[in-house]
């Protein structure tokens, strides 16, 4: 199944690592080393501040939409 994570984009629910939230990203000094290991593989959906981070195998997204509602979308979702 597909989550949609902004800006007309969706990803397969599989693929998703890890949901972090932004606040993370502030507190953590690792979050932050990670995302400048990677920025070449960032993509930014969000034309505002992003809300969360979503990490793939492939790329990192940085999301408008909170990790709260994309965690409860991740868990509406039923494997057939």
């Amino acid at each position: 199944m597909y989550i949609h994570i902004g800006e007309d984009y969706n990803i397969r629910a599989k693929d998703i690592i890890a949901i972090l939230d932004k606040k993370s990203e502030e507190k953590s000094d690792l979050v932050k080393e990670f995302l400048v290991f990677h920025r070449e593989k960032a993509i930014n959906l969000s034309k505002n501040p992003y809300k969360s981070i979503i990490i793939t195998n492939y790329n990192v997204y940085l999301s408008p939409i909170a990790s709260g509602t994309l965690k409860k979308r991740s868990m509406n979702i039923q494997e057939f």
